[in-house]
This record gives structure tokens, C-alpha cells and sequence, in this order.
């Protein structure tokens, strides 16, 4: 399912990101892109107090930016979007801990993730691991004089 995100609501729910960054945004979206690509899932997040010319990212790894000049905010930017949805919003979750947003999400019959919640989830899903590293246990000395026989022959050096 793809998801609708208030930005800087979850900014300020994920440890490691601050709202004071001039970063924050950048490394919320690539946290997402990582997320998304192991869900196989896409998302449009929404930021409040762009300024006038900052443009909108295009999508990227189904992440889609979006950022909202003044006086416009972010909430009324994601009211707006589920709007646009109309019968399409069941098959969206909308991320906000704002009582307005969710209580539109959910008269529109989107699903209703807090962010404290979806951070939490966003924390705790990580990439499937390569599985244990077999231990290594150093070469003994005949293996050290096969590499060094074979490291001459490539140098030109005669062997012992």
C-alpha cells in the first residue's frame, strides 16, 4: 500500500533526526527510499515552510517529496491529496499524529498510522541479513608459502 506521510510529524518521532538539521528532510527521504524498496511499497511525503523556490523532488525509489510554501501547511496539502484520491484512498495509509488528518483519513476510509507508530516499524524493519560470517582462522604456514611462491611468480622474483 502506498503511503501519505506528514514529514516533519515524523522527523521529530525518529531518533538519529532533528527538526534543527538542515538535513532533516533529505535524510528522512532516503530513510524512506530504503523502506519502501524492501516493502516494494511508495509514498509521498509532505513538508510545511518551503520557501518559494524550492521545488519539488521528482519521485525517486517511489518516494515522491513534496514541499509547501506558506501559508499553506502540509496537513491541509494531505487533506487536499486524500480528496484528490476520492474512492482510491482505502488503498492508501496516511502517517500523522494530527487528530485533523487522521479523522479525514479515516472519513475517506484511508488507514491511520501515527508517526510514532510507523517510526517504530521504520526503526525495527531492517535488510534482510547475508546471514553469520564464517569465522576466519588465519593461514597456517604452508598456505603463507603458497601465496608468497605465487605473489613472486607474479613480480618476476625467482622463488626460494
Amino acid at each position: 500500500m502506498p503511503y501519505l506521510i506528514d514529514g516533519h510529524n515524523l522527523i521529530g518521532r525518529l531518533p538519529g533526526l532533528s527538526l534543527e538539521d538542515p538535513d532533516d528532510e533529505a535524510k528522512l527521504l532516503a530513510r524512506l527510499r530504503a523502506f519502501c524498496a524492501r516493502e516494494g511499497s511508495s509514498a509521498t511525503v509532505y513538508f510545511d515552510g518551503a520557501l518559494l523556490n524550492a521545488a519539488n523532488e521528482p519521485a525517486r525509489s517511489g518516494v515522491t517529496a513534496r514541499f509547501v510554501a506558506p501559508p499553506q501547511s502540509a496537513d491541509a496539502a494531505i487533506r487536499r491529496h486524500l480528496e484528490r484520491l476520492g474512492r482510491q484512498a482505502p488503498n492508501w495509509i496516511v502517517v500523522s499524529s494530527d487528530a485533523a488528518v487522521a479523522e479525514e483519513a479515516r472519513r475517506r476510509r484511508a488507514r491511520v498510522e501515527s508517526s510514532d507508530a510507523f517510526a517504530h516499524r521504520l526503526l525495527s524493519t531492517t535488510a534482510p541479513s547475508a546471514g553469520p560470517e564464517k569465522p576466519q582462522t588465519p593461514p597456517g604456514p604452508d598456505e603463507i608459502a603458497q601465496w608468497e611462491a605465487l605473489f613472486r611468480r607474479g613480480t618476476g622474483e625467482k622463488p626460494d
